[in-house]
């Protein structure tokens, strides 16, 4: 066991450390696909593989049981997603003693998107109003390793790019022990924001989240839903890539790669990858930058065990 926690600071060879987000399959061949991604991507030793965890909860039960399986397949440390959408407290810490339950010892702590798109964040009468609650809860369930949301484009709820920075810091505060970025396509975007953070008082670790470009259309829709600002120049390198994906296989992992390689000129050491269940693109990444590709000793162990 990693002393219950993620590494906080890199320690491969290559000086890089790398995560991946997986989201829970439908059906036994999706099943089939993501354990398989999982299994090719857990070669390059990392940090930890995470599961999502749908909307207002919606994919509850696939996501504890997809990111259970993952413990049990791999010797690589897992984390679980967790919401406060549509749920009591009980309900909420009930899932995280199920995590605990399973060998999971972190968790990626998120308010949480309403189930119905577009409609406004509405707390359960009995449950956590905020993700800064839900850390509060978390640690007092037991001493997970949290991480949290941060925004370098602003959630596009926020009052002002100040009051996100200040709930930010209230998640660290509560006692989240890193955030992990929203995807963004301009690397001048996290590090102006990670300028901000330190001169915030953010001392936390913030790693960027990156998303290796698996189809432009799906990728545009995926930034209008978060806030993250496609500039003109990415959108012309972009333009007419789905109907010919080969090319875009080489342009979009060449893009990622240059925004990897100007983040680590920029003293960024972690990295976070979107992989929408697909290995390729974040394997070819994790190559050019000279991650080590060997299975990671297990270092969890799930013997200790809270009531339920």
């Amino acid at each position: 066991m990693l002393s219950e926690t993620f590494r906080t600071s890199p320690v491969s060879s290559s000086g890089v450390d790398v995560s991946f987000e997986f989201f829970p399959p439908k059906t036994d061949r999706a099943a089939e696909a993501l354990f398989q991604s999982a299994d090719n991507l857990a070669r390059f030793r990392p940090r930890f593989l995470s599961m999502t965890y749908g909307a207002g909860g919606t994919t509850r039960d696939r996501s504890i049981e997809a990111a259970a399986t993952l413990v049990r397949r791999t010797d690589v440390p897992v984390a679980g997603h967790l919401t406060c959408v549509g749920a009591s407290k009980q309900d909420v810490d009930s899932v995280a003693k199920e995590y605990w339950n399973s060998g999971i010892r972190s968790i990626v702590a998120l308010r949480g998107d309403p189930a119905v798109p577009g409609t406004p964040f509405e707390a359960h009468p009995e449950g956590y109003r905020s993700a800064v609650e839900l850390v509060t809860g978390l640690k007092a369930v037991a001493p997970f390793d949290i991480s949290v949301a941060a925004y370098p484009e602003v959630h596009p709820e926020a009052l002002s790019a100040q009051s996100d920075l200040d709930n930010l810091k209230a998640k660290i505060d509560a006692g989240a022990d890193r955030a992990i970025t929203q995807f963004f396509f301009d690397p001048d975007a996290f590090l102006h924001f990670r300028d901000r953070a330190v001169a915030q008082g953010i001392t936390a670790e913030i790693v960027p989240g990156i998303l290796p470009v698996t189809g432009v259309a799906q990728a545009y829709k995926f930034a209008t839903m978060c806030g993250a600002h496609v500039p003109e120049r990415i959108r012309a390198l972009f333009d007419g890539l789905d109907e010919q994906p080969e090319t875009r296989g080489l342009v979009t992992t060449a893009f990622a790669a240059m925004m990897c390689r100007t983040l680590r000129e920029h003293g960024v050491r972690a990295f976070h990858f979107y992989t929408l269940n697909r290995s390729a693109q974040s394997a070819a990444l994790c190559r050019l930058l000279g991650c080590e590709q060997e299975t990671m000793v297990s270092e969890q162990s799930p013997e200790t065990s809270l009531t339920q």
